[in-house]
């Protein structure tokens, strides 16, 4: 039995629209916001749902119908690293079609953060858990950087399914004026960002490029203290987020799905 569940999973991991979801959060959030979760391991079934009905309860059901137990040690022949939670589930990646469609949808009811050539998987993992958080409409890439790379999955603890997440290039990116970080733009406290913005970030190293920049309706910087170089990318785009949504009256709902509650 064992034997044939490895098989299996390892049939089904090799399919090009598989995502991994490492670890119980990951899962969670892939089943809350209509992931197409496909298989889920543990080491110890028991456990987990016992912890899906204390953090999770809406998807407790769906913890439960999917779940299988397999042994840890033949858990660790199938991942890298094994989460602590001991669990592991393949998901669908959605299409590029219905990311598209999500990211183009006018009118728009938030940003869509656009990350240049990124380089760091942790730190684009870390933006995309801020998008979903913040209810921006997605997360672009351009580069050679996968977003839905297994790394990212986990840095985002598998939040991608909040929002829409897709590699572009620049010359595909959704409509919408383009608000660019750069160290040379104005104030970003006395520019209102609209909703229908494409917030843009470079990287931690060079920032934006020629390109980029000379396509920017708008240049903004976050104030720095003198001789500090930069801030990590994700902390950028939370200020940029967070400047955003602090155009909004207090009390609205943020865009998006529903609240990331237990």
């Amino acid at each position: 039995m064992n034997d044939e569940l490895v098989r299996a999973w390892r049939a089904d991991a090799a399919a090009p629209d598989t995502v991994l979801l490492d670890g119980f959060h990951a899962l969670k959030h892939a089943l809350r916001f209509g992931g197409d979760v496909r298989r889920v391991l543990t080491a110890d079934r028991a456990a987990l749902l016992a912890l899906a009905a204390e953090l999770a309860g809406d998807v407790a059901p769906a913890v439960a119908a999917t779940a299988v137990e397999l042994p840890e040690a033949a858990l660790r022949t199938l991942v890298p690293r094994l989460h602590p939670t001991g669990v592991i589930a393949l998901a669908g990646r959605p299409t590029t079609g219905a990311n598209l469609a999500a990211l183009g949808r006018q009118p728009r009811t938030a940003p869509v953060v656009l990350l240049e050539n990124p380089r760091n998987l942790g730190n684009v993992g870390a933006v995309i858990r801020l998008a979903a958080g913040f209810g921006a409409t997605g997360v672009v890439t351009t580069g050679d950087l996968d977003p839905w790379h297994p790394n990212v999955v986990r840095g985002s603890a598998g939040l991608h399914f909040a929002t829409a997440v897709e590699r572009l290039a620049l010359s595909g990116l959704p409509a919408g004026p383009l608000y660019v970080l750069d160290p040379e733009g104005a104030d970003i406290r006395t520019v209102a960002v609209p909703d229908d913005a494409l917030l843009a970030f470079g990287t931690e190293r060079h920032g934006v490029s020629a390109e980029l920049r000379a396509r920017a309706d708008r240049l903004v910087a976050v104030p720095m203290r003198p001789g500090v170089s930069s801030f990590n990318l994700a902390t950028s785009v939370a200020m940029g987020l967070f400047h955003w949504m602090s155009g909004r009256p207090p009390g609205v709902p943020l865009p998006g799905g529903p609240a990331d509650t237990p």
